[in-house]
């Protein structure tokens, strides 16, 4: 079990060693989130071969999951709140696992709608619980470094997606996701052994009660959660940061879900090439991500706004390049830029909530903004299919479409009110 010591505001710390092997398994449990979310672009090409599916349907199988994400969110960082970072956790993964096996077992596109809405159901408990299990035991000044550093998973996730995964899709998909279930339930022994756990708001409450029963008035007021949910969901920069996550994942999640087709398709590449190619990306997502923890903490440091409203902009303009494109060598590296920009703004957005939020309700914060990020992830691969099968096949579109939701997240940014104090 992870030792842990008390670091005054906002929680705990963790000892150098129970620390790491937290941070350890936090990012075991995202890695394999990740790959998830990036093997079924992937696996959806063999799997649209097979069973026969245009671009409209396939794209439905990938938002299924983002709805079942979508709903679980806020109840995930409830939870996370109420019973404590470890229990969600453990719960999430083991959810994701069981559906992970049973969508290598399916045939049909109304299975796999569904494989992936409860896949997605337990993948909304993992971000507002691993984001909770950071405020619980790290200090605030510590928290966003700690939390971009288990962002980096995203592109340790896409790396395993496209090299580990893209060979396990071309030999058998079904084989992929037995293999993908398997990790998860690695995941799921390493939260057990070294997340530490926490009695959360119910011990608290019940705390507060014992105190107040015994004439402790004071104590009980202290320990007692002051801001409540209605608070969370009616604050006007968690409300901004819900709108402008969902706005960034449509680019986030509209241009993950379509890569390997659109790169495919468009320099007539195999699976495994075009998954080498974005392997590549993915090394340099993983490099960005820990790299924006530090600019953020650092050079934008209360700079936020400009660091997330500037990146949207250029990601923008770097996708409309990206599309008209037809040179495989400068497509990846605009492609290359467009995730490291990206990640910036993600990093930006995500870790903000730990500089203005009470570490009591972190997790609700969380979920709620999350859910404004897995919506777009519900809503891009969806209406993305549907722009490719309008278009006759065309990618042009789509990727315009992706360029304008930049242009609008950076527009949504400049909403958010930079002086707010730490309220719910």
């Amino acid at each position: 079990m992870a030792k842990v010591a008390t670091a005054g505001e906002g929680g705990m710390t963790a000892g150098r060693r129970g620390g790491a092997m937290l941070i350890v398994a936090l990012m075991a449990g995202y890695s394999v989130v990740y790959m998830d979310k990036s093997m079924i672009s992937t696996a959806i090409i063999p799997i649209s071969s097979r069973f026969h599916l245009d671009a409209g349907q396939t794209g439905l199988i990938m938002s299924a999951f983002f709805l079942g994400y979508s709903l679980m969110q806020i109840p995930g960082g409830w939870l996370a709140d109420r019973f404590g970072a470890k229990r969600v956790l453990m719960v999430s993964v083991l959810v994701i696992a069981a559906f992970a096996f049973l969508f290598g077992a399916m045939s049909g596109l109304v299975l796999f709608m569904v494989m992936r809405f409860f896949a997605g159901m337990g993948h909304g408990g993992y971000p507002p619980s691993c984001t909770k299990a950071v405020a619980e035991n790290f200090p605030r000044e510590r928290r966003t470094f700690v939390q971009s550093l288990i962002l980096s998973t995203s592109g340790i996730g896409g790396i395993l997606a496209y090299t580990l995964g893209a060979q396990l899709v071309t030999a058998n998909w079904r084989i992929a996701y037995d293999v993908l279930g398997a990790l998860y339930l690695l995941a799921f022994m390493l939260i057990a052994i070294f997340v530490p756990s926490h009695k959360g708001e119910a011990a608290r409450a019940a705390k507060a009660k014992s105190e107040a029963r015994a004439g402790d008035e004071a104590a009980a007021r202290a320990d007692a959660p002051k801001v409540g949910f209605k608070d969370v969901i009616t604050n006007r920069n968690v409300l901004v940061l819900f709108l402008a996550m969902l706005l960034l994942n449509l680019v986030l999640y509209g241009n993950m879900s379509w890569l390997p087709s659109y790169i495919t398709k468009t320099f007539s590449l195999t699976i495994n090439q075009a998954s080498l190619l974005l392997a590549i990306n993915a090394v340099f997502s993983t490099a960005a991500t820990i790299f924006s923890g530090s600019l953020l903490s650092k050079l934008f440091l209360g700079r936020e706004k400009a660091a997330v409203a500037g990146s949207c902009l250029i990601v923008a303009a770097l996708i409309v390049a990206f599309v008209m494109s037809r040179n495989l060598v400068l497509s990846l590296v605009l492609l290359i830029i467009i995730s490291i920009v990206c990640t910036l703004a993600f990093t930006g957005i995500f870790t903000w909530p730990h500089k203005i939020m009470d570490a009591e309700i972190i997790g609700s914060s969380i979920g709620v903004v999350n859910t404004g990020g897995t919506l777009g992830g519900f809503i891009a691969p969806m209406l993305i299919g549907q722009l490719i099968k309008a278009s006759g096949g065309s990618f042009t579109n789509a990727f315009l479409f992706l360029a304008g939701a930049g242009v609008a997240c950076a527009l949504v940014v400049l909403l958010v009110k930079t002086d707010a104090r730490k309220k719910a």
